[in-house]
């Protein structure tokens, strides 16, 4: 276990301590460790919600979006989640990006969260990143004009059962689809300060919920985040019955997130309809391998002919100062003039 930061307060270094006695429980862990492939590919889709006053005002957008992507050559899920709009007019945001392993372990993540006031403004940054067995964890923090910076690392054998920002969203995903909670299902977690806190989560049952003039069966999950300091907080999320976000709302909190429209590929009677190469996970690796190799060709290529940049940049210059309105005859007569550059064609002798 690393020292205590030089400069932290003395409480602060007694709840990282204490954070380390703090673990996952056994069903947690076993919920993580059966997670399959194919449940993967099934949480392979966006989400799309609006943010609501109790009055119905319209407050801001909330979306997630889960890919398959690669990360220094290994294969991964990609998630991005987003969340902007105002607070007693305020402007307010947070962005999560975050490289995950198949049984969600975090590879890397990036967090960002800010709220603009009149007086003075809160900006929030959070990089996290696997290395060499230790989760390196950068934060920095803005009030008004003033900065703090803060690193620690975790040995990943303190870290067992870890949900962030990032893979909690996809975590409530994979348990909307099997539509049971195990009891006991608590998780470790960090909060603002990066200690480790726990993260349970459980069922709050079947309800019926009105979706774009529509009363569809949602299924509810509630999360539960302690703090070190102040009261926890709680989530609660409901999800259609294929995993898509219904409505999202932090207990307390006067706004909600929830879905205007149904999906559009959601239809009764009717299995959804997948696509082919995101359902097998060797075609997803060969498909991005090959993309890379594309790259990596692409980018050679244009390396060994600087002169491709020179002559696209000198046609686009040329084509702005003269705005035609016919672009197809303007690239013609530009690009003919390099046809007398060429070396003639040899001629066939006939014998």
């Amino acid at each position: 276990m690393e020292a205590p930061l030089e400069d932290e307060p003395l409480a602060g270094a007694l709840a990282r301590i204490e954070g380390y006695k703090l673990a996952a429980s056994d069903s947690a862990l076993t919920f993580l460790s059966s997670i399959e492939p194919a449940e993967l590919l099934k949480c392979v889709f966006p989400d799309s919600l609006v943010t609501v006053s109790e009055s119905g005002r319209d407050l801001g957008k909330f979306s997630v979006t889960v890919e398959f992507a690669r990360r220094h050559h290994q294969l991964c899920v990609l998630l991005h989640a987003q969340s902007q709009g105002a607070i007693d007019d305020s402007p307010c945001g947070t962005t999560v990006t975050a490289y995950l392993t198949t049984d969600l372990e975090v590879l890397e993540e990036d967090f960002h969260e800010y709220i603009k006031l009149e007086d003075h403004s809160l900006d929030r940054r959070c990089h996290m990143v696997l290395h060499d067995g230790q989760m390196v964890i950068d934060t920095v923090t803005t009030v008004g004009g003033e900065t703090t910076k803060e690193s620690i690392c975790y040995p990943m054998s303190a870290l067992r059962g870890l949900v962030t920002e990032g893979s909690n969203f996809l975590l409530m995903r994979l348990i909307a689809l099997r539509k049971r909670v195990p009891e006991n299902m608590t998780f470790i977690s960090f909060n603002h300060g990066l200690h480790i806190i726990h993260n349970t989560f459980s069922k709050l049952g079947l309800k019926q919920l009105e979706v774009g003039g529509e009363t569809v069966e949602v299924f509810g999950l509630e999360r539960i985040v302690d703090s070190v300091e102040d009261s926890p907080s709680t989530w609660q999320c409901y999800f259609l019955a294929d995993g898509h976000l219904a409505s999202r709302l932090q207990v307390g909190s006067p706004v909600t997130m929830k879905l205007l429209q149904l999906p559009s590929h959601i239809e009764k009677g009717f299995a959804k309809i997948p696509l082919v190469w995101e359902e097998d996970m060797q075609m997803c690796s060969k498909f991005l391998d090959r993309k890379e190799e594309l790259k990596a060709d692409h980018a050679s290529y244009l390396r060994q002919h600087p002169e491709i940049r020179a002559l696209i940049s000198d046609f686009l210059q040329f084509l702005l100062l003269r705005k035609p309105d016919d672009i197809f005859q303007f690239a013609r007569d530009y690009f003919i003039s390099f046809a007398s550059r060429r070396p003639p064609k040899p001629s066939l002798e006939t014998p």
